[in-house]
């Protein structure tokens, strides 16, 4: 069976992007996906040492991450980037876990500007010898259109996180079922 993780690059509480990467990992399991959520805020992860070898709970992360055939990976943006969070846990993988994985990206944007952050992002996922699928997601706005299902939400559904724009949350269930797909053609 396909494996697909997600990682979750946000500390927040009612995470937009938690909740978009569940929509995405929903589609992959429709999809025939086993599916995974690494949500970064609730593992201890400290600052990434190049002179230590485990830390914290790097070396199951690592491990769930190796062992998926797909990953997608989502980021709030920050200061024109991804965020910190997610950086810290970049920076612990590399080629030995992403070598011949298909790679999704989603961002999500408190504002409008979300592109800076793919490209940071399909470039640095290239430097480790993912493959990262055409098809991405940006989301603009993002707290206006995604119902995280989380504290701070009041209006957000009993059933889980959703997106409420119709074309944002094609193109996010899009991108998880893409993932499968190139995940089983990679594995081939």
């Amino acid at each position: 069976m396909t494996r697909i993780v997600a990682v979750s690059g946000s500390r927040s509480a009612a995470s937009t992007t938690r909740a978009a990467l569940r929509v995405a990992l929903d589609a992959a399991a429709d999809a025939g996906a086993e599916t995974d959520l690494i949500d970064l805020a609730a593992v201890d992860l400290p600052l990434y040492h190049p002179e230590e070898d485990a830390q914290g709970d790097s070396e199951a992360l690592k491990r769930r991450v190796r062992e998926a055939d797909g990953v997608l990976a989502g980021t709030p943006v920050y200061r024109g980037s991804y965020s910190s969070t997610f950086k810290n846990f970049h920076d612990f993988c590399g080629s030995d876990e992403y070598a011949d994985t298909a790679v999704g990206l989603l961002a999500t944007a408190g504002g409008g500007s979300y592109g800076g952050t793919l490209e940071h992002l399909r470039s640095t996922f290239r430097n480790v010898h993912a493959w990262t699928v055409p098809h991405e997601v940006g989301i603009r706005g993002a707290s206006s259109k995604v119902e995280t299902g989380g504290p701070g939400d009041a209006d957000a559904p009993d059933d889980g996180p959703r997106i409420t724009d119709d074309d944002l949350r094609r193109r996010t269930e899009r991108l998880g079922r893409v993932v499968v797909e190139h995940s089983e053609r990679l594995r081939e």
